[in-house]
């Protein structure tokens, strides 16, 4: 078949998907399409998914078709091998993944020892070695913020929405049963020791099977694709954002720290000009300590639903690198809840609201976050502004404060 042009190769490769899809074996839709899987990229895969999706095939189904379709890849996508610079993004990535693997066979390991057991007294040590290994699986929460924050916005402006999507569903996934192991263990004196078994071989093999299968994809389909089209700009940027998000207890540090650089001398930028407003005068640099100086997080996005601004106050709550502006709000939230940011957005447009607030519990703190409609003189619809803080403390302040109480 060596007339095989690019876009039949596409068709055939988005048939084969198809009839996965609709539940012909992968073994026969390998030996008959075989000639059209020679060459195939990641590149291409991921196109190809994007198409399927714009088809009316869900995320959901996707996601469940990728398992099944990447048996038939396999093969192919393993002998591209993946070379990257340990301390480039993609090989610290690469990197946090084999230590993942390393985490998770360790889970299965002592997972095994107590379906041996007869009663908890018997694992007194292997629980204990559990619990330390649900917290570094717990703190692999930094690899996911950067490939959601940084990694996936920059694929997103190259035209790579849906792997990203698909890729931060299974992190869901994946935060999900590593929060039930959590919760498991510190139960588990309080669990019939038979159930508790039950449960923690399951939760053992289910976090296997979903992380094995997701850093299949990630190494031999999404970071093969981001190389291919991140510029060597960017991955300068991508790297500057993963240092600020930080990395995790496993992450070895010689791939993080950064290299000893010479000062770069600078010409000096023209006197910055003053700022004038309705109630003062401020500098550039004046309003920008004041933004990041503010106990809420602020993130502003424009009229047409762009990511224009946020302020860099000293203890976020969440996460928000430079990668994420010009993204479209809605790609900054998982699937379930865009149509909740979007009835907001929609309401503050008609000028139907100007408020919506929420609370949540996020690692025992008490997080209030508010959208606010940001409006002209003239109430013209600017933006949306979104102020979160965290109000733990607040909360408990009871009675008054007058004195000041510094010590010295």
């Amino acid at each position: 078949m060596g007339g095989v042009t690019e876009e039949n190769r596409k068709k055939a490769l988005k048939e084969i998907l198809k009839q996965l899809h609709e539940g012909v074996p992968p073994e026969q839709v390998k030996e008959r399409f075989r000639q059209f899987i020679e060459g195939v990229s990641s590149l291409e895969i991921a196109r190809i998914e994007q198409e399927l999706i714009s088809e009316g095939i869900s995320r959901e189904e996707i996601q469940r078709l990728c398992d099944v379709h990447l048996a038939v890849f396999r093969e192919q996508l393993e002998r591209q091998r993946l070379e990257a610079a340990p301390t480039s993004p993609i090989g610290i990535l690469l990197e946090e993944h084999r230590m993942l693997q390393q985490i998770t066979q360790k889970l299965s390991v002592l997972a095994e020892k107590v379906q041996t057991a007869e009663n908890l007294e018997d694992v007194k040590e292997e629980l204990e070695q559990l619990r330390h290994v649900a917290e570094e699986l717990l703190d692999a929460e930094k690899h996911y913020l950067r490939e959601e924050n940084v990694l996936f916005p920059v694929l997103e402006r190259h035209g790579i929405t849906e792997p990203p999507a698909i890729m931060w569903m299974e992190h869901n996934q994946l935060r999900e049963k590593k929060k039930q192991l959590r919760s498991l263990l510190e139960n588990a004196a309080t669990i019939n020791f038979q159930d508790f078994k039950r449960q923690l071989g399951e939760l053992a093999n289910a976090i296997n099977a979903v992380l094995d299968s997701h850093i299949f994809k990630e190494n031999n389909i999404l970071f093969p694709t981001s190389q291919r089209v991140v510029t060597e700009q960017e991955w300068a940027s991508v790297r500057a954002d993963f240092d600020e998000i930080g990395y995790c207890c496993f992450t070895p540090k010689h791939l993080t720290e950064k290299p000893t650089e010479k000062p770069l001398v600078e010409a000096k930028a023209a006197a910055e000009g003053m700022l004038h407003f309705e109630t003062g005068t401020l500098t550039k640099e004046e309003v920008e300590a004041i933004l990041n100086t503010l106990p809420v997080d602020i993130t502003f996005v424009d009229k047409d639903d762009s990511v224009k601004f946020f302020n860099k106050a000293e203890k976020r709550v969440f996460v928000r690198t430079k990668a994420v502006l010009g993204r479209k709000v809605q790609l900054c939230h998982p699937q379930k809840s865009i149509h909740v940011v979007n009835r907001i957005l929609e309401a503050f447009k008609k000028d139907e609201k100007d408020v919506a607030e929420f609370w949540i519990n996020v690692g025992g703190r008490l997080i209030h976050i508010r959208y606010l409609a940001v409006r002209d003189k003239n109430g013209k619809y600017l933006g949306t502004m979104e102020v979160t803080q965290d109000i733990t403390d607040l909360k408990k302040i009871e009675g008054e404060k007058r004195l000041l109480d510094w010590e010295g």
